[in-house]
């Protein structure tokens, strides 16, 4: 584990290096944040609500202004996802800005969720399904 850690840590330096340079702007964290919510949602299994790829990407197009650049914050945010796991990814995708604010993000909603399933189920759910991210089943 030591090891997977310390070369994912040279590689994040090596790779991500000028990119550290380029924060989320606002439409970026925008998306990423609504993108990390409707993730947890459907990681916690809240009933009724499952992904909506096509919804996701058309809400991602008119946040970041095109289709490519929905599907590069989604592809980012993947990238993030394995690289916490410990599975492989594009290096080429992975952004650690996108890291940091994901990780954020995930820990303030699961912890809503651990909190008040019920609720923060609905809550979150429901602005998922209202934004495009989600949808009902």
């Amino acid at each position: 584990m030591k090891i997977k850690l310390s070369v994912f840590a040279i590689l994040a330096l090596t790779v991500s290096g000028p990119v550290r340079a380029a924060p989320l702007n606002d439409a970026e964290a925008t998306f990423l944040d609504q993108l990390v919510t409707a993730a947890a949602v459907v990681e916690q299994r809240c009933v009724g609500f499952e992904a909506d790829g096509a919804g996701g990407v058309q809400l991602g197009a008119r946040l970041l202004g095109s289709p490519n650049a929905a599907m590069a914050m989604i592809d980012a945010f993947s990238a993030a996802i394995k690289a916490h796991d410990g599975e492989s990814y594009d290096p080429g995708k992975f952004r650690p800005e996108v890291f940091d604010a994901a990780s954020k993000t995930i820990k303030r909603v699961l912890a809503d969720l651990v909190r008040d399933p019920k609720g923060a189920c609905a809550d979150y759910g429901g602005a998922s399904v209202n934004r495009g991210l989600l949808r009902r089943y």
